[in-house]
């Protein structure tokens, strides 16, 4: 428990969404760097198991107080929402504890590990009237909504390729034989979860759900996920998605159609789209995002589905599609598991 802390908060910030964090890692020091950056929300408490760690991090972050007591924040006035970025083992868990109690909830990808459990959240959220939000964050980040927009020059679609692959530096300890929860399938972590995620959001976004799906990974030691593979069908046209946390790769992703091609640069934070017509030349559009900072990473890219939780919450409705994005991403990533 924290000693009371007074968060009325200045004039100012008096329409800024109030939200306690859940978790410890970099993600979420990311995430509230963006929080910075976008100015439409406020982290007010930070949450660890620790008290010390709890009091530490929130320090770090700039929230205005730490808490170790999950319960205590669950039921304080003082927070409108709650940001899950714990282990994915655990996101059900906190996430229902959370809208049971009321608070809307911003979830890291992956929201859950099945997608029953998903439908349950949402269900829950409904009967609680207050909304579950997935931080997918490529989702509303303003390259993803021109890839959108340029897909009808492609023409029909008949090919997809869709990348992600970055080496992590904690793969390292897994060929040491550590047991690294990231990687492990046992606790929620595995590359499925953490970057094949980002292939399979865009997938149904732009695609809708698969017919058919087929998942092939690659183990690198007990329980142990470092890379995959998925092949999904539809009816005239099949893509396949790749991903991994054992190899480094800087190909682009890839959607070929009838009439031309289109490749981009980075999944999760598309910023440079080449439209090949076929027999013509290729056109180059980049994007500047408003809010990335090149000196702060992907924090800028975090910021825009901040500023959609909170448009969110404010109106009162989910973002648009987000739900049933959710739900068929989770559902694609259960098949091409075989749950």
């Amino acid at each position: 428990m924290t000693d009371t802390v007074d968060r009325t908060g200045s004039p100012a910030d008096a329409d800024a969404l109030r939200i306690a964090t859940i978790g410890t890692g970099v993600i979420t020091r990311g995430f509230a760097r963006a929080v910075t950056i976008s100015g439409r929300a406020r982290i007010v408490l930070a949450h660890s198991r620790d008290a010390q760690r709890a009091a530490q991090f929130a320090a770090e972050i700039g929230a205005d107080a730490g808490e170790s007591d999950l319960a205590a924040i669950l039921t304080d006035d003082g927070v409108d929402a709650v940001y899950v970025a714990s282990p994915n083992g655990v996101h059900a868990e906190q996430v229902r504890a959370a809208l049971t109690a009321g608070k809307h909830v911003l979830c890291e990808k992956p929201l859950v590990l099945h997608a029953a459990e998903a439908e349950e959240l949402f269900a829950l959220a409904d009967a609680t009237g207050v909304l579950l939000v997935e931080a997918m964050r490529s989702a509303y980040d303003p390259g993803m909504q021109l890839i959108r927009d340029l897909l009808p020059q492609l023409g029909r679609v008949r090919r997809a390729g869709l990348r992600y692959t970055q080496r992590s530096s904690r793969y390292d300890r897994v060929l040491a034989g550590e047991r690294v929860a990231v990687f492990d399938l046992a606790v929620g972590g595995g590359a499925l979860n953490d970057l094949g995620v980002y292939t399979v959001h865009p997938l149904v976004d732009l695609f809708g759900e698969p017919q058919q799906v087929v998942g092939a990974p690659v183990l690198v030691g007990p329980d142990a996920e470092g890379a995959g593979l998925i092949v999904a069908t539809y009816d005239g046209f099949v893509a396949d998605l790749s991903y991994s946390k054992i190899t480094a790769s800087d190909l682009p992703s890839e959607i070929q159609g009838e009439k031309g091609t289109m490749t981009f640069d980075h999944i999760a934070m598309p910023r440079r789209i080449v439209v090949t017509p076929v027999g013509g030349e290729p056109v180059e559009h980049l994007i500047d995002g408003p809010l990335d900072d090149p000196q702060r990473g992907t924090d800028g890219n975090l910021s825009y589905e901040i500023d959609a939780f909170a448009d969110a919450v404010a109106a009162g409705v989910e973002p648009a599609g987000s739900r049933e994005r959710s739900l068929a991403a989770a559902r694609v990533i259960d098949a091409a598991r075989g749950a």
